[in-house]
């Protein structure tokens, strides 16, 4: 297998009918969770072709821009963007955000880049200590004629580290270009997607259209982390009729997701010589706090079984409700009794238990009834009581699907081959901050999630070429041209 630069030849054009289907079912980055869709040949717009000569010279257009697609995926991939955890100095995130503010003006956009103030202390969906320094937020809009339907074209431009890295074929922040995919960190998670969007507005402007209604690009920091950065943004006023988010879902429409509670649980015990005889704890003998985690695991258990049945946690396109344990710490010493025990549980939740407030409480709430009420099964746990905190609440949302912009997105794939369907992601992402902040927002993008986070990430050019066209199309659908 001969490895080049990113930078190829052409490859031929094809009309739509000739394009390849792709099989659905993309799956979600981390393991246990997938996606679900709708049978996408129960849709009236599931075969569908170009309604204009201008959408065929549209597609046309894109064939030519392979080059300029490939070469702006290699010039974000060679950021370094790598997510943070917790407070860390930026680091190439000002340069790309000034790449894409570059482009974006020069297709007659007014870009944007501010610095959001720190999250200070934090609050219910933001950690504390986050300084945006070096970490700007990107809003750039291309006024449109007037009287058109305003379109947000959003994505995120941080990317997972690339650990291992001796396991990776080549170096991850280099876009190459194999057997017609690119590999480099961040290719398919998601600046290939963003490059896509980048190259549609180009290929408009290239043919001499003014769409009539706005396109607002933004483009956001820490969206692996904490999703800070599409907070700050929807907080600036960043707003349109509807939206999409460059997500790698293989041409689906992600128009639901579930949010995140984090609890950690502490679980007080007594430290003692673990070789030794201890007498009973009420006489002063040592408390393993790692055993006592058995009750509340046990609790967690049977909660994961109510959840996975009962009628309120049911959705179309998610699968229930679920709380995993994902990480216990405990103890100090081969040869001593853990004094304490932490327990951390992924908990996720539906739509439909957001409160009227925006939270997951009634979660919250739910999951602490449960396990305390175990804890007061056993003695020890009812005079040492648990002691609780959680981390950011990651709200979750969702969008009809069959909003108009969803049809229409999913029209203009079928348009290119690629027939997709309404689905949801069992993860969460930004498109759920844009849109319980006023603008409907899916998350909508070429390939599957099937290598987002691995070693090798993959985009093939064919996928990115033909998300480009139908970004494109339905831009021109959804908007209308202005006179």
């Amino acid at each position: 297998m001969s490895e080049k630069d990113a930078v190829n030849e052409q490859g031929p054009t094809r009309r739509a009918q000739d394009a390849p289907r792709q099989e659905q079912g993309a799956h979600r980055r981390e393991q246990g969770a997938e996606l679900r869709t709708e049978d996408p040949d129960s849709r009236e717009d599931a075969a569908e072709d170009f309604r204009s000569p201008l959408e065929e010279r549209v597609a046309a257009k894109v064939r030519d821009a392979r080059e300029e697609l490939v070469a702006l995926t290699a010039e974000l991939v060679a950021c370094d963007t790598t997510a943070r955890e917790g407070p860390m100095p930026a680091r190439d995130e000002e340069k790309l955000q000034r790449i894409l503010a570059a482009r974006l003006e020069a297709l007659g956009a007014s870009p944007e880049l501010w610095e959001p103030e720190s999250t200070g202390d934090g609050d219910r969906f933001l950690p504390a200590g986050l300084d945006f320094a070096g970490r700007p937020q990107l809003v750039a809009t291309l006024p449109g004629a007037g009287r058109g339907r305003s379109l947000l074209l959003n994505g995120h431009i941080d990317a997972v580290d690339v650990e291992p890295r001796e396991r990776w074929t080549s170096d991850p922040f280099v876009c190459v270009e194999r057997d017609g995919a690119l590999y480099g960190r961040g290719v398919n998670d998601m600046k290939g997607g963003i490059a896509c969007l980048v190259v549609a507005l180009g290929t408009l402007r290239r043919l001499g259209v003014r769409l009539a209604g706005d396109v607002v690009f933004c483009t956001v920091t820490d969206e692996e982390s904490s999703g800070a950065g599409g907070r700050r943004a929807v907080e600036h006023g960043v707003r349109a009729d509807a939206g999409i988010c460059a997500e790698p879902t293989d041409f689906a429409a992600w128009v639901s997701c579930r949010g995140t509670v984090t609890p950690t649980i502490t679980i007080e015990g007594r430290a003692g010589h673990a070789e030794m005889r201890q007498p009973h704890w009420r006489e002063g003998g040592a408390v393993n706090a790692i055993e006592r985690l058995v009750p509340l695991l046990q609790a967690v258990q049977r909660l994961r079984e109510d959840w996975r049945t009962r009628p309120d946690q049911q959705h179309p396109l998610l699968s229930p409700g679920d709380i995993v344990p994902t990480v216990v710490k405990g103890g100090s010493w081969i040869v001593t009794y853990p004094a304490s025990c932490e327990l951390t549980c992924d908990a996720m939740y539906l739509p439909g238990h957001v409160d009227a407030a925006g939270t997951g409480q009634a979660i919250e709430d739910e999951i602490v009834a449960c396990l305390e009420a175990a804890a007061s099964a056993d003695p020890w746990l009812r005079e040492h009581p648990l002691t609780w905190s959680w981390s950011c609440d990651v709200v979750p949302a969702e969008m009809p699907a069959d909003h108009p912009l969803v049809t229409t997105a999913l029209g203009c794939a079928a348009a290119v081959g690629r027939h997709g369907a309404a689905a949801g992601l069992d993860s969460w992402h930004d498109a759920a901050t844009f849109t319980r902040g006023g603008t409907p927002t899916f998350s909508f993008g070429p390939d599957g999630i099937e290598s987002a986070h691995a070693v090798d990430e993959r985009v093939t050019v064919e996928a990115m070429l033909d998300y480009t066209t139908a970004i494109a199309l339905t831009a021109l659908r959804w908007c209308g041209v202005g006179g």
